[in-house]
């Protein structure tokens, strides 16, 4: 782990979401100067924290320690309370039903397709 790009790739993620700070820290859970500490490399996160970090920025925790240079989230938060259609979804396509995960990979490339075409 290279916790040396650590602070630049949380600024570099941040702006890339478009946030400033206090809404980085926000998003995340922490205080302003929490965050800015670790921004500023002051404090490093625990790896229980970079995975939040991770979550929240859309991000991984590869990308912010410098694991990979792909900056794609490994891993996606979906809140039945913020996005009950696709959490509902996700939880069929969890249920492990071979035909029903088929059905709904098969809509979701379609769908796919036509927002590309």
């Amino acid at each position: 782990m290279k916790t040396e790009l650590l602070p630049d790739r949380l600024i570099t993620i941040r702006e890339q979401q478009g946030l400033n700070k206090s809404q980085a820290a926000t998003l995340i859970g922490l205080s302003p100067i929490g965050y800015l500490r670790y921004e500023q490399g002051l404090r490093l996160p625990s790896p229980q924290m970079l995975e939040i970090i991770a979550l929240k920025l859309n991000t991984s925790v590869d990308y912010l320690t410098g694991a990979t240079d792909d900056p794609s989230a490994d891993q996606l938060l979906i809140s039945r309370k913020e996005n009950q259609e696709l959490f509902e979804i996700l939880m069929e396509f969890q249920a492990k039903d071979p035909a029903a995960a088929n059905r709904l990979l098969t809509y979701a490339s379609k769908l796919k397709k036509k927002s590309i075409g």
